[in-house]
């Protein structure tokens, strides 16, 4: 059944606003006919989010999936364990975590840790799932969602941080600028080294659970989330989907083909409960 899935997997993210902390790159070489102002709101640049941020919220959301199906993650942070905050170690492994090398001493090829054989980085080993970055372009039709791409606006927004005496009339005492990107809508790839079915399990189960916890500070995407930055509808689109019903998806004017129904059908009666079960029954086996 796995050999029905392809090595590439692609997430569906719509936000209205995202600010991530790794900044975003940007491409003012074919900016708009020669404004290359970053804060005009005619600008036409489009740019890069890259795979950091996006893949720290997923591992997130993976990680307490697992525990909910009661397991412990691998732990992300240093591989010594040795943190600038007392206690926070401990903490970790009380929330939820299983304690260093539990899951990297002698890795088993189908079993134990299910989130260290994802994401790997400890020992040298890689993991089993590269996470490209996102390419967005303010013109839709530029956009080619068969790549990870998506549709989005990008500005530098601008913040006068003033005086609040009464006297100095707001005089600014500073000013903030952040990088965002408004009204992103697209869709994240995936690539698999190896395609195993618990990966599939956890991903489609891990992605709904960030969907349905999208307004919970602790699993919204990137920083400025006090501004509503962050707050992500995802959805895992049917693996089953080829190239062109892909990007049908996201044509606004086309609704799904029965073909494309039948798939889903048989992604929900079929191959979701049986990936989910394998990620269960990896769970089951511990670490």
């Amino acid at each position: 059944m796995i050999e029905d899935i392809d090595r590439d997997v692609f997430v569906r993210i719509q936000t209205d606003l995202l600010v991530v902390g790794d900044s975003i790159m940007t491409d003012r070489h074919h900016a708009s006919n020669g404004n290359y102002n970053d804060d005009d709101p005619q600008n036409q640049i489009g740019g890069i989010i890259p795979a950091f941020p996006l893949s720290g919220w997923l591992r997130h959301g993976l990680e307490v999936t697992v525990q909910e199906y009661g397991g412990t993650a691998c732990h992300p942070g240093e591989a010594n364990a040795n943190f600038m905050k007392d206690g926070i170690y401990q903490r970790d492994l009380d929330a939820g975590y299983h304690e260093k090398g539990a899951c990297t001493d002698n890795p088993k090829k189908d079993s134990g840790c299910v989130v260290f054989d994802l994401f790997g980085g400890f020992g040298g080993v890689p993991g089993k799932v590269m996470r490209r970055p996102i390419k967005f372009n303010p013109v839709r039709s530029s956009v080619d969602y068969t790549r990870g791409q998506a549709e989005g606006h990008y500005r530098r927004l601008n913040r006068n941080i003033v005086s609040r005496n009464r006297g100095d009339n707001r005089e600014a005492l500073r000013n903030a600028s952040i990088d965002a990107v408004a009204n992103l809508d697209g869709c994240w790839q995936l690539s698999f080294r190896e395609m195993k079915p618990a990966f599939i399990g956890l991903l489609a189960e891990g992605i709904d659970f960030l969907d349905a916890h999208k307004t919970d500070f602790m699993h919204q995407l990137g920083g400025a989330r006090n501004f509503g930055a962050g707050v992500v509808d995802c959805a895992l689109i049917n693996p089953l989907y080829e190239d062109h019903e892909l990007k049908r998806v996201f044509d606004r004017r086309q609704g799904n083909t029965n073909k494309m129904d039948e798939k889903d059908d048989q992604w929900a009666e079929e191959y979701r409960p049986a990936f989910v079960n394998a990620l269960d029954e990896r769970i089951e086996e511990g670490p």
